[in-house]
């Protein structure tokens, strides 16, 4: 990766809401209507790490379950600035696109252009091929499982920041693949939205 991409160190997670876990989970609808205002740099860094940060520092375990702890997926904000590419092991972001691409998105998708109303957009991606290394054809299985937790924590934790998510699974493949300019072995499988609701 170019060393000269800017790099975003992101503040600290925060361990102990304000919401209980069960409010979380009766409240969280899909909502497909966004005000464009940006988040904050808190919350964003508050879902990316929900969604895929570090819980256990010495063993390296993630916030989602990982068949194997193997971590073959991916986490790409797309924002007003650019997009940008999650970190985990350092929680900060490092610029993978330097331009706005989120109506770009919203097109591959079917046309769905909620997606670009909203100030944070993030796209699951993940290779495969990592798991089957390890679990030869059964991996992909394990990969869709992984997907759907990490989906699950990001929508969860924008509702207990009082925002509104929408997991989205309908977009052109390819085109969000050359969109993103993922490496061949690489591919997109999520795209959540997220924003205070309109």
């Amino acid at each position: 990766m170019d060393s000269k991409r800017r790099e975003i160190n992101l503040p600290p997670p925060i361990l102990e809401g304000h919401m209980s876990l069960e409010e979380a989970i009766q409240k969280r609808r899909s909502i497909r209507s966004f005000k464009s205002e940006p988040l904050p740099l808190e919350a964003i860094s508050q879902i990316l790490w929900a969604g895929q940060g570090i819980s256990d520092k010495r063993k390296g375990f993630r916030t989602a379950p990982s068949a194997g702890a193997m971590f073959p997926c991916y986490l790409y904000a797309f924002t007003q600035e650019g997009v940008f590419k999650y970190i985990p092991t350092e929680h900060k972001l490092v610029e993978w696109l330097p331009d706005d691409r989120r109506r770009a998105l919203a097109a591959a998708s079917l046309r769905q252009m909620f997606i670009e109303e909203a100030p944070l957009v993030i796209v699951i991606t993940s290779e495969i091929s990592k798991t089957m290394t390890r679990y030869g054809l059964r991996a992909p299985r394990y990969v869709y499982m992984e997907i759907g937790h990490i989906g699950q924590n990001i929508q969860l934790q924008a509702v207990a920041l009082g925002l509104a998510s929408v997991c989205v699974g309908a977009f052109e493949d390819g085109e969000v693949k050359r969109l993103l300019a993922l490496p061949p072995q690489e591919d997109p499988f999520y795209i959540i939205p997220v924003g205070k609701q309109g």
